[in-house]
């Protein structure tokens, strides 16, 4: 038996290897409600295959988990979706995507441990469900921007309505996007890591 040929078999596809100029990598964590596109966001800006733990939803969740609005939907993430983009030649982001049912919360410490930042995915539709999500991050320090996800026949409110209903300071970017899209939401992506940079210089300054 060739066991040189059956560890290069074994051995990971070249798409998955990281990039030999990358020097930095960034965690980065997409949150947001049952149901709002985090597991979608993930697969298309990845470039490399997602991991997800997408499961059918059975009669445990009746009852516990707020499907309201996302009634045809059949799965649900329980444990974390993950994926990969190269922003630049030189930095790397990894991508966590987090359980939106709050019976799946305690996950969260640990998918959050060393991130330096989070999107936040909203569906105008069912804005109540990212209140708790927004509350977590500012209770832990997490900075954070705001993806408003295009759903079809979903609300379009101006900006200034969205900040206030979800009661967000100005200093927290809001944009809309599409998460079946993956210009779209690199674009997202990219609106954190300017926003990151810009806390870190005023840091700097202060």
């Amino acid at each position: 038996m060739d066991f040189r040929s059956s560890e290069a078999a074994a051995g990971p596809r070249s798409e998955d290897v990281l990039p030999e100029t990358a020097t930095a990598a960034v965690k980065v964590v997409i949150v947001g409600g049952f149901g709002v596109g985090k597991t979608t966001l993930v697969g298309s800006v990845s470039e490399i295959r997602p991991l997800t733990t997408e499961e059918t939803m059975t009669q445990a969740g009746v009852g516990v988990d707020d499907t309201a609005g996302v009634e045809r939907k059949s799965t649900t993430t329980v444990a974390m979706d993950f994926g990969r983009i190269s922003i630049n030649e030189e930095l790397v982001l990894y991508l966590f995507g987090t359980p939106g049912q709050e019976r799946f919360w305690f996950l969260w410490r640990g998918l959050f441990e060393g991130a330096l930042g989070a999107v936040v995915l909203v569906d105008t539709r069912r804005l109540e469900v990212s209140f708790d999500v927004i509350g977590r991050l500012e209770e832990r320090g997490v900075p954070f921007v705001v993806a408003v996800n295009s759903f079809p026949n979903a609300p379009d409110h101006p900006v200034d309505e969205l900040r206030g209903a979800l009661d967000l300071p100005d200093s927290v970017p809001i944009v809309v996007c599409d998460a079946r899209s993956r210009a779209s939401s690199r674009d997202v992506l990219m609106t954190l890591m300017r926003y990151l940079q810009s806390l870190a210089v005023t840091t700097e300054a202060s």
